[in-house]
């Protein structure tokens, strides 16, 4: 193949992509970026698409998870009602190159011609860039990833209709499933899973040549979906993801001595048993529909008892690790003791910078309050990350440059000690958290009895052995969880692979040690869903 040049990348994107790089590491915890090598590189042709929950968050993220080395830009779509603002947010897309698709539900005759995008876009493509492009058409808060769209599979056949004199042409699609632990919260991670790259040569994909027939454009799309789904958590329901987190922690309770990857694919097997078991078969005459619809009754079954078990650790306020290892009352105290007393020393020395960072919170929140009140849970709560990361980044920059003036004549040491002071504030707010969430929940555990707790001991022993026997035995996963998946994988990461490291990883200035994926900026364990995001779209 005829290697490419690919257009030349604008200041403006190099601009952004620092900028926003910079601004993600800070909002998001942890983003472990999977399969980077997979990705082709610049002046091969390249259509980038992926699962779409996050808003312009999605954009951003893959723009700063694909390494400069491998692509100098990623030329991106963006509903065209984002365009002509006089906001920063339509100024950033504009700025970025980015190509505005119309949306027939933004029309008032609902209809949309993309005429000009798509000839923008394959322009790009045979110049050698990169385009992205969320084939779900839209993004919104639900659980589920919505039926994708033509788009992605279509453009695939203009390019290669348009080049089907040259022989050497290819294109690749390469596909990636973004998942988030908690999409809009504050230090919440993100696994970014890059996929195997589809590659298309005119030659060898005659049937996408115009003229095509639609069932192969269908096709292509399903298989898409079917790759992007695959690496994410897909689920009808919050309630089976919720469940499936449980089963996932029950059956290895590593925490993040495994990696966030494993944590995701775990978590993924549990769904797709639970989904099966949803919608058990009528006839049941055969001996192997018999012997299949008896495992999917037990598979419904611990469902449910998963779900009763998490609610009522959730009323408690308590973690499910606190079940499995009980604790002897007294250690319970010392250890209320030791997280207080801590928490209470990282909160007093990060008073000062908390200062700092106190317009950036009041701002933000104000605005995401705002925002909440325009529209239903599943129409705005997708774009709360993306208004947390822009407000956040304009009131700390005029949060700095005016502690800079205010400080003008030791502004050289300020313009550089303010940031300093913010990322350490924040690195220590984390554990005083951290350990007061830890103090809370002792504290809850002591309110629950001893006898109540032992009943709990014992449903969860029960619980793990049917969780074991459907992992092992139904799922296919490892039957030594424990240990297989510490030795799995490399260094992520937010990871920590053993007690060493663990412990000094707890005093790193880069991040702290979590004990867990799940963790957020919370008081408590972030488990439930807003009900009303289950809203059938």
């Amino acid at each position: 193949m005829t290697q490419r040049k690919g257009s030349p990348t604008p200041w403006s994107y190099t601009l952004i992509r620092l900028l926003f790089k910079f601004v993600l590491k800070i909002f998001y915890g942890t983003i472990v970026v999977e399969n980077a090598h997979l990705i082709p590189e610049t002046g091969r042709p390249c259509i980038v698409c992926a699962n779409h929950s996050n808003s312009l968050t999605d954009a951003l993220l893959l723009v700063t998870s694909i390494p400069s080395k491998k692509r100098n830009m990623l030329r991106l779509t963006a509903k065209a009602t984002q365009f002509g603002h006089k906001t920063f947010t339509s100024w950033l897309i504009e700025s970025a190159g980015t190509v505005p698709i119309k949306r027939r539900k933004d029309a008032a005759d609902g209809s949309a011609d993309n005429t000009d995008a798509m000839s923008k876009l394959v322009e790009a493509l045979e110049t050698g860039d990169a385009v992205c492009l969320f084939p779900e058409g839209m993004s919104r808060y639900h659980p589920t990833i919505a039926p994708l769209k033509t788009g992605v599979a279509r453009l695939v056949s203009d390019v290669l209709s348009r080049n089907r004199d040259n022989s050497d042409f290819e294109i690749s699609v390469l596909t990636c499933s973004i998942t988030y632990m908690h999409r809009q919260h504050f230090r919440s991670d993100v696994l970014v899973t890059f996929h195997p790259a589809m590659t298309f040569r005119p030659k060898d994909n005659t049937e996408l040549l115009a003229p095509v027939d639609y069932n192969n454009i269908r096709q292509l799309t399903a298989r898409l979906q079917n790759v992007i789904s695959s690496g994410t958590i897909d689920s009808p329901s919050w309630d089976l993801i919720r469940t499936a987190k449980l089963a996932a922690r029950i059956y290895v309770p590593l925490g993040t001595r495994m990696s966030l990857g494993d944590y995701v694919r775990v978590i993924r097997s549990f769904l797709d048993a639970f989904k099966e078991c949803q919608d058990i078969p009528g006839d049941t005459n055969s001996n192997n529909c018999q012997e299949a619809t008896s495992d999917l009754v037990a598979h419904a079954k611990l469902c449910q008892d998963l779900k009763v078990y998490q609610d009522q650790l959730a009323r408690w306020g308590i973690k499910d690790d606190r079940i499995r290892r009980p604790l002897p009352r007294h250690t319970i105290l010392s250890r209320m003791t030791i997280r207080l007393a801590w928490s209470l020393a990282l909160f007093t020395i990060s008073l000062p910078g908390l200062l700092l960072w106190l317009p950036v919170f009041a701002t933000t929140f104000y605005a995401v309050h705002n925002f909440k009140k325009t529209g239903p849970i599943f129409d705005t709560w997708d774009e709360i990350a993306q208004y947390k990361l822009i407000y956040g980044l304009m009131s700390g920059i005029c949060v700095w440059w005016l502690t800079v003036f205010l400080t003008w004549p030791l502004a050289p040491l300020t313009f550089i000690l303010v940031p300093a002071v913010m990322w350490m504030t924040l690195r220590w707010f984390e554990d005083a958290v951290s350990a007061f969430r830890a103090f809370t929940a002792l504290r809850r555990l002591l309110r629950v009895g001893k006898a109540t707790l032992k009943g709990m001991h014992e449903r969860r022993e029960d619980l793990h052995s049917r969780v074991m026997n459907l992992a092992v035995h139904s799922i296919g996963l490892p039957e030594n969880p424990e240990s297989f998946f510490v030795e799995a994988g490399g260094r992520e990461k937010g990871r920590v692979k053993g007690r060493w490291d663990s412990t000094a990883r707890y005093f790193s200035i880069k991040r702290r040690r979590k004990r867990d994926w799940n963790e957020t900026l919370r008081l408590y364990d972030k488990v439930d869903y807003p009900e009303d995001a289950q809203v059938d779209l």
